[in-house]
């Protein structure tokens, strides 16, 4: 998968904040190879993406499965009618999804 101008823009916002490169690279399937080619300007040398425009810092391969286990925790409390606790499980999942980790 090539990475986009607009990727590019990413990952260098993730390189300015500390991340791991080999985090970025999981967030975009990619190999550190391809996150070194962009901080070494394989796409030139555009801007790095603003804070809001970042991965969540860590690994996505935790938190999606962290995220899994939130949304099988909310269609089991919707099978069971309890509405509130899906919604509970959605939103406590998403919140650990975009937390910032080491």
């Amino acid at each position: 998968m090539a990475l986009t101008n607009r990727d590019a823009q990413v990952v260098l916002g993730m390189i300015a904040r500390g991340d791991n490169k080999h985090d970025i690279a999981a967030w975009f399937g990619e190999n550190q190879a391809r996150i070194a080619e962009v901080e070494q300007g394989s796409h030139g040398h555009p801007p790095a993406a603003a804070a809001e425009d970042l991965f969540p810092k860590g690994s996505p391969g935790p938190k999606g499965r962290k995220l899994r286990g939130a949304v099988k925790n909310a269609l089991l409390a919707i099978e069971k009618g309890d509405i509130d606790g899906a919604e509970r499980a959605l939103k406590n999942g998403l919140e650990n999804f975009n937390r910032n980790e080491a």
